[in-house]
């Protein structure tokens, strides 16, 4: 473009009527900049060196587990709040060490968690449907659709918004489409638990290996008949009746364990008649036996045994049927005479 058209417009009258204004706002701008350098400096705000040391052995997930904003916002509450330094789970115990030491502070043990989904559904062939679902591939959309497409209105949706939320790929499918959580991968920060729309997702000790794999709280006929793998929880209370710690309680027809009295014992899932409940130590738990030479014949492990696994009569020494016992140890306590041990 030529601009030479543009120099006869400059003439010196309005150069000056532009010319003071012009002055007059660089004048303002540059004050206003000093101005603002001045109060930068005497409103600095020192931010102290240990949020960014913390920030540096974090594992800079921001996956949230902590009830933070990210790893930023739990450095800073650490160091301005007094956040305890043992809440990130993808650091685990190693950078919990690491920021007491930053802090001066010693780190109390923290068991791992990892999330466990109370759902045996969702999958290609264990779902029953209501209806054929063909809108956003979304959990969360999904259920707002008629309450859902599958039948049963507390189960998995299968969509896999825990999969898209998940920053360590430690949730998968298996052949079925069932949803596997890889217990190594796993670091309970808890996004999962977020995005699952109906909560079937908990974080649990790693430390447990029983649990409830339902969260039915339908009536025992139509959790059956909407069950896509006929193990719904029917609320029939056998487990609460069974459960040796009085660990199980049952509310509005769903059972719920409380892990801080289980010891993982599987007399629970044991006792199940629909199977709701998943034991991952069945069959590794080491069985008893009755030492003959000690008993005495009370019989007094006979009516503890939940599974029916002791036969005996009486003025006779008893005998575990190995078939039945499931290794729970329950009789061992009960034996006045500590004639029954476990197998080698």
């Amino acid at each position: 473009m030529n601009l030479s058209i543009f120099i006869p417009l400059l003439t010196p009258s309005l150069t000056k009527d532009i010319g003071m204004p012009v002055l007059i706002i660089g004048a303002m701008g540059l004050a206003f900049g000093l101005l603002l350098a001045l109060a930068s400096k005497i409103f600095a705000v020192t931010r102290d060196p240990r949020v960014e040391e913390i920030i540096s052995v974090l594992p800079g997930a921001n996956c949230g587990g902590c009830g933070k904003a990210g790893c930023a916002g739990y450095a800073e509450a650490i160091v301005m709040q007094g956040a305890p330094v043992n809440l990130c789970n993808p650091g685990g115990p190693q950078v919990a060490e690491k920021i007491a030491k930053i802090m001066g502070t010693e780190a109390e043990t923290v068991q791992k968690k990892i999330a466990v989904i109370h759902c045996s559904t969702g999958g290609i062939d264990n779902t029953k449907w209501k209806y054929d679902y063909r809108g956003i591939e979304s959990c969360l959309s999904a259920v707002n659709i008629a309450g859902g497409p599958n039948a049963c209105s507390w189960g998995c949706v299968g969509f896999n918004d825990c999969i898209n939320a998940c920053n360590f790929d430690a949730i998968s499918l298996d052949k079925s489409g069932m949803r596997v959580i890889d217990k190594e991968k796993c670091t309970g920060c808890g996004a999962c638990v977020k995005a699952c729309p109906r909560k079937l997702i908990d974080l649990i000790s790693i430390q447990h290996n029983v649990f409830i794999k339902c969260s039915s709280k339908d009536k025992g006929p139509l959790a059956k008949q909407v069950c896509g793998t006929n193990q719904p929880c029917i609320g029939c209370g056998i487990c609460v009746k069974k459960c040796p710690q009085q660990a199980i309680t049952l509310s509005n027809n769903l059972a719920s364990i409380d892990y801080s009295k289980c010891d993982d014992c599987g007399v629970c899932a044991a006792v199940c008649p629909t199977n709701a409940i998943l034991d991952l130590l069945i069959g590794t738990r080491k069985k008893s036996e009755v030492n003959t030479e000690l008993c005495d014949g009370c019989l007094l492990c006979i009516p503890v045994c939940a599974v029916g696994a002791i036969n005996g009569e009486e003025n006779q020494k008893p005998s575990i049927d190995q078939d039945k016992c499931i290794g729970c140890g329950i009789c061992i306590p009960v034996c006045p005479k500590n004639a029954i041990e476990t197998r080698a």
